[in-house]
């Protein structure tokens, strides 16, 4: 019997140095994309993409995100009173993404890399596939969801997915790039993953933070102790499997992505989401044309 997703892990105990001082003191995941923090929009995409469990694996003493998913009746009595309705709708909405998710949280507790955190809700996992969102990364797309485009590749191969998109030639040398073999339209076979490639890259093809993987990435990750103590990432185990013959698949989402990862690109982002808001974006409009 063919399986499907309903669990996804999010990686939130990086540091966030990139975005220093703020981060100091709020979670990157935290830091907001126009009018919600980047964490909303991947959780969001994981509700429409049929997720139903989600793990939070963050540092010791990370609170924040866990407050921002739980309710604050005091918040709703106060809204209540001061008749803050359109207010009090927003915190309702976040209520009711909460309600359809069962959150749960593991702790990292060492900064040892994506592939550690990632190992430590092994247990969430169990003996399902999983999904991996790093929310660094938002999939804007006016159709079809980022994670859903994934699970519908999974459902037909049932084996790890990585989500991939293209990028011109000369940024190449700033992401994951794969080598690949084509098996239809956008969906690839991975051969190979080359780390911020120095020479020539395999492709233009890069990894976004979005996969699926299954049981055996985790025996692999457990069978290589290395894995979790040097600061691997999960699409280096990905890639090596790939080598070792272990059959990874990639697909190219469709949708804009939206990087986040430090400030310039969160600035480009933030801007791209601003100027298409149904709320803000003429105004923003206005605002520029007249400052240009």
């Amino acid at each position: 019997m063919k399986k499907t997703v309903k669990k996804a892990i999010f990686p939130i105990a990086g540091m966030g140095t990139r975005f220093l001082p703020l981060s100091k003191v709020v979670s990157k995941e935290l830091i907001p994309l126009v009018d919600k923090p980047l964490i909303h929009y991947s959780v969001e995409e994981a509700l429409l993409s049929g997720i139903k469990e989600i793990q939070l694996v963050t540092r010791k003493s990370q609170k924040d995100v866990t407050a921002y998913f739980n309710s604050n009746p005091e918040l709703e009595a106060l809204l209540r009173e001061r008749n803050k309705k359109e207010e009090l709708e927003m915190v309702k909405g976040l209520n009711e993404v909460s309600k359809q998710i069962k959150f749960s949280f593991s702790i990292q507790k060492k900064a040892s890399g994506n592939v550690d955190a990632i190992y430590q809700a092994r247990n969430f996992a169990g003996n399902e596939p999983v999904g991996v969102f790093f929310c660094d990364d938002i999939i804007y797309s006016k159709e079809l969801p980022g994670f859903q485009q994934l699970k519908e590749i999974y459902e037909t191969c049932q084996r790890p997915v990585i989500g991939l998109k293209r990028m011109p030639r000369d940024k190449l040398s700033q992401y994951g790039v794969v080598e690949v073999e084509k098996i239809a339209n956008n969906v690839f076979k991975i051969k190979k993953v080359v780390e911020k490639p120095k020479g020539e890259p395999p492709s233009d093809l890069v990894i976004l933070g979005r996969y699926i993987i299954t049981p055996e990435v985790f025996e692999r990750i457990e069978n290589d102790k290395s894995m979790r103590m040097n600061d691997y990432s999960i699409s280096q185990v990905l890639g090596q499997m790939a080598e070792e013959g272990k059959v990874i698949y990639g697909y190219e989402i469709k949708g804009d992505w939206l990087e986040c990862g430090d400030k310039n690109t969160w600035f480009k982002s933030f801007l791209t989401l601003l100027l298409d808001h149904p709320d803000f974006g003429q105004k923003a409009k206005e605002f520029l044309k007249g400052k240009i």
